[in-house]
């Protein structure tokens, strides 16, 4: 059975991404929010998206960006995927799909039912579901209830993330089997700085859990890494 993807998130080095990606992860995600700990200037996101040319999913992750920032970051780093982890509306992701030639991924903090309902107004690549926590814009440490997940009926590839670690990534795998599972603080030494033990721990624990668990491949276009936009 093949292991659910693993995009490590909050990057803000060479190092870190080129470690992630050897090591297995499936997208790399820097985040281009001013109030994150984990925020990636314009120029680092650069020289990683070069770095990572053709060897993974290079993501940004925005909050309530304009479409100009979006689009000039996306060209400047070579973004592949384009999260929105904000108050964006469903057209106003279309037009970031559009003017950016990534595929889009949005994501929403659950907070509960309601959340899995809105969320399917959003004809993106990606849905990606966080834990909750009070003026936190993901990385929030939090874990989703799995139980209301459970309940979720889309053919939009799920990522799931929040308060993901080694120890507890094969009960989401079991329950969810989601498309890809997002990790940040999990891997971390400092927020920002990546352990590159707990990054291969969590990637083992993935592959581990993934061996039993049935996995959702709905949609196996969302599979091969995307061309950055031009």
């Amino acid at each position: 059975m093949e292991s659910a993807r693993i995009k490590i998130c909050g990057v803000s080095s060479i190092d870190d991404a080129l470690a992630a990606v050897e090591l297995g992860a499936w997208a790399v995600g820097m985040v281009f929010y001013e109030g994150s700990p984990r925020r990636c200037s314009v120029e680092q996101a650069e020289r990683i998206g070069a770095a990572l040319h053709r060897r993974s999913e290079v993501a940004g992750v925005f909050v309530n960006a304009t479409l100009e920032e979006i689009a000039d970051v996306a060209e400047r780093a070579q973004l592949t995927l384009v999260q929105l982890h904000g108050d964006e509306g469903p057209v106003f992701a279309g037009e970031v799909a559009r003017r950016t030639g990534a595929r889009t991924i949005k994501a929403m903090a659950v907070r509960g039912p309601a959340t899995l309902q809105d969320i399917k107004r959003f004809h993106t690549d990606f849905h990606l579901l966080d834990g909750h926590a009070p003026d936190l814009r993901g990385g929030t440490g939090e874990r989703v209830d799995l139980s209301l997940l459970a309940t979720r009926r889309s053919k939009v590839p799920l990522i799931v993330s929040g308060g993901l670690r080694p120890d507890n990534v094969g009960e989401v795998l079991d329950r969810i089997h989601p498309y890809a599972v997002d990790v940040a603080s999990g891997v971390e030494q400092a927020p920002g700085i990546k352990d590159h033990d707990k990054i291969r721990a969590f990637i083992d624990a993935v592959a581990e859990g993934s061996a039993t668990a049935p996995q959702d491949h709905s949609i196996e276009a969302a599979a091969a890494p995307a061309e950055a936009s031009a």
